[in-house]
């Protein structure tokens, strides 16, 4: 027989995935509606009156922001509102990234317009008055840089993440090192995990150190007594364990030296990494900031285009601002569509909570059958797994209580079964 049991870790078994900052987001998406609104009737108007495509590309694509906040708005309040409803097995935590995945094809179909447009423009140009597109353009700008300042609270408190291509890290991906001060030297204990699953790394701060992997070993204690000891290996210049650190990573530790024990002790620090990112992005949030993003780089296109235009007659400069546009709305567009479309497809964005997971069970001699993790919503991440224990105190109570303490891991389905069983 098997045996089972379902729990939800931080949910207090709710079902209530939503982000921290679901209902702050709510009210400035909000706020940013009514002020796209206004602004794209003016620029709409004022390029069809004045000739300018780049500034009708700037307004029809403001157009949509209207519709984007609208369907974000929308999403949260509905999400919120619905949060506890039983039909949604998983709760409404995904929502957020389908109202994301619907804005990116509206970037998508705008950026083909603005495209379409440019072609022709460039085919059959027609005359521009620069006088009353270019105040109307930095308007523009202006607006959509108050809507940046809105959506963000005035501050760079959330991911956006526009598919850059380069990490955000805002501190090296290494805790502060403990330094163990023995007659053979002085050393420094840290926990390294930069592109490589954390470990620990005794590393000499002394001239000329005595220190050799036989004999030495690192047991960690965590606030809940369970132990873990691990094994190191000379990795040249310094030692390295054998075995990865689960998170999180606060605990006491004893390093167990030739000549002695010493004790350390280690704090939990935030990481903001690509797989961190992944877990707790708000991807509603993340479509309207891309949005009003967009439309601010369309509206410096358009400046550029109109003053270069006006300045040296180049009218196709016009045209190549809406061209270059429509190529950068249709890259955000695609980063946007590919990372929505992945958590509705419940696709694993996070192998670190996964590897968690795994490791947290058998590194105490138990074994994954069958693993899942899968996001249900910002910071949240769900995992049914099965194990194979011959240890009949390993029940699933037992493998909660072990799996709870890893961070952002807010439901989990458990299933034991003896080792003896085969699948």
């Amino acid at each position: 027989m098997s045996d089972s049991k379902d729990a939800a870790f931080g949910a207090k078994h709710d079902h209530i995935f939503l982000g921290d900052g679901h209902e702050k987001n709510e009210r400035k998406t909000w706020a940013v509606i009514g002020l796209c609104s206004a602004m794209m009737v003016l620029e709409i108007v004022g390029g069809s009156l004045f000739g300018s495509l780049a500034l009708v590309a700037d307004g029809l694509h403001m157009s949509t922001h209207a519709g984007a906040m609208l369907i974000a708005a929308l999403a949260y309040t509905y999400a919120r509102k619905h949060a506890t409803d039983s039909r949604f097995v998983f709760g409404t935590g995904k929502l957020g990234d389908l109202a994301g995945f619907t804005s990116a094809i509206v970037l998508a179909m705008i950026a083909l317009l603005i495209g379409y447009e440019a072609v022709s423009r460039f085919l059959s140009p027609i005359p521009i008055h620069f006088g009353e597109a270019i105040p109307i353009a930095v308007l523009g700008l202006f607006v959509n840089i108050a809507s940046v300042w809105l959506l963000s609270g005035g501050s760079h408190g959330h991911s956006h993440g526009h598919n850059h291509g380069h990490g955000h890290d805002e501190h090296p991906h290494q805790e502060e090192a403990q330094n163990i001060l023995a007659p053979a030297g002085a050393f420094a204990v840290s926990i390294y995990e930069d592109g490589v699953p954390p470990v620990f790394r005794i590393t000499p701060a002394t001239e000329n150190p005595r220190l050799s992997p036989l004999g030495v070993l690192i047991t960690t204690v965590r606030p809940n007594g369970t132990r873990q000891v691990f094994t190191l290996a000379d990795r040249g210049g310094y030692l390295e364990s054998t075995q990865r650190i689960p998170e999180p990573h606060a605990f006491k530790a004893t390093v167990q030296l030739s000549d002695g024990d010493y004790e350390i002790e280690f704090e939990e620090h935030e990481h903001r990494d690509e797989a961190h990112d992944a877990t707790t992005r708000d991807h509603n949030i993340r479509s309207a900031y891309v949005h009003v993003i967009a439309d601010a780089a369309v509206s410096v296109l358009a400046i550029i285009g109109l003053v270069l235009a006006r300045a040296f007659g180049w009218l196709w400069m016009d045209p190549l601002a809406g061209v270059i546009g429509a190529l950068v709305i249709g890259n955000w567009s695609y980063g946007l569509m590919r990372d929505t479309g992945a958590i509705l497809l419940d696709m694993s964005s996070d192998q670190r909570t996964a590897e968690n997971v795994r490791h947290a069970i058998e590194d105490g001699g138990d074994k994954v059958v069958d693993l899942h993790v899968w996001r249900v919503g910002p910071g949240h991440m769900s995992a049914v797994v099965s194990v194979s224990t011959n240890k009949s105190q390993h029940d699933s109570r037992f493998f909660h209580a072990l799996l709870e303490r890893i961070k952002g891991l807010s439901h989990v389905t458990v299933e034991v079964q003896p080792a003896h069983v085969s699948r």
